[in-house]
């Protein structure tokens, strides 16, 4: 039933304009609504990506959004850490930490915050 469809990511922000910013200009994602609404749509890919003024911001501890990024995660990683990207670190055993880039086997991975904390992160599955 929903197996063709593509997904969309929510996510709760307490303010619209630091959002805006920080989607747009930081991680480089293009908006695709004209923001009159209390919801900002970015394009990301073949998708959407959908952020939202809440009260409830930040409160989700879990990732919230992933991306998909091949082998360009260790550049993608480097420039959003130029462009002031604090990356998350984690005690994760299973996982070999080089800098902020975990792996295991072939897989990697990096996590981030926005400004509100929901948590980001980077894969390089495929994409």
């Amino acid at each position: 039933m929903l197996n063709d469809k593509n997904a969309v990511a929510n996510l709760a922000v307490k303010d619209l304009v630091r959002a805006r910013h920080f989607y747009a200009d930081t991680l480089g994602l293009k908006q695709v609504n004209s923001g009159d609404l209390d919801v900002l749509v970015f394009k990301s890919g073949s998708t959407t990506l959908n952020v939202y003024r809440s009260d409830y911001a930040g409160t989700n501890k879990a990732t919230a959004v992933t991306w998909a990024v091949g082998d360009e995660l260790e550049s993608i990683a480097a420039t959003l850490k130029q462009k002031g990207v604090n990356f998350e670190h984690y005690d994760m055993p299973d996982l070999k930490q080089e800098g902020d880039i975990y792996s295991n086997g072939s897989m990697k991975v990096a996590w981030f915050k926005d400004p509100d904390g929901n948590i980001l992160n980077l894969v390089n599955a495929g994409e």
